[in-house]
């Protein structure tokens, strides 16, 4: 099915409309203007994608600023919470990069996948279910055996 696409005129009409209380929006929420721009541009750029399929585009708007906002606030918190494991100024040696990378390597595909999906993406254990399309229970015994792997090859 081919999405019908919007026509410049309603998405100009609407992007000018719009813009601006948006990217206040999503500054309030990152406290980062540049963040708040990039956000605000990938969701008129998914709802152009999305073309003719949004009845309501300010109310979809909005909710997908708050959406890719919530989750650009959670990479940061994160990010914060795995440099604090650094704080004394020393990044990770090159050799412990590399042996984790090995670690992944070791790893079958499917839990390799949950690995990145939970630790990288930072996703909950029911949207990793969704993604690879198995219940709950299953990921979390990939992500325990994953993890186990990954320590014995690390020998911790």
């Amino acid at each position: 099915m081919q999405a019908t696409l919007i026509e410049p005129a309603t998405f100009a009409s609407v992007y000018s409309q719009e813009y601006t209380g948006l990217v206040r929006l999503a500054y309030m929420t990152t406290g980062n203007v540049g963040a708040a721009e990039d956000v605000v541009q990938e969701v008129f750029a998914a709802w152009y994608r999305q073309g003719a399929h949004v009845h309501q585009p300010a109310a979809y708007l909005r909710r997908a600023v708050i959406s890719r906002c919530t989750s650009w606030v959670r990479r940061r918190v994160l990010e914060r919470r795995h440099a604090s494991v650094f704080a004394d100024g020393h990044e990770p040696a090159y050799a412990d990069v590399t042996a984790v990378r090995a670690a992944l390597r070791r790893l079958r595909p499917r839990q390799r996948a949950a690995v990145f999906l939970r630790y990288y993406l930072d996703l909950p254990e029911s949207e990793i279910a969704e993604a690879l399309g198995c219940r709950l229970g299953t990921v979390k015994s990939l992500l325990h055996r994953s993890l186990a792997t990954m320590k014995e090859f690390l020998g911790e």
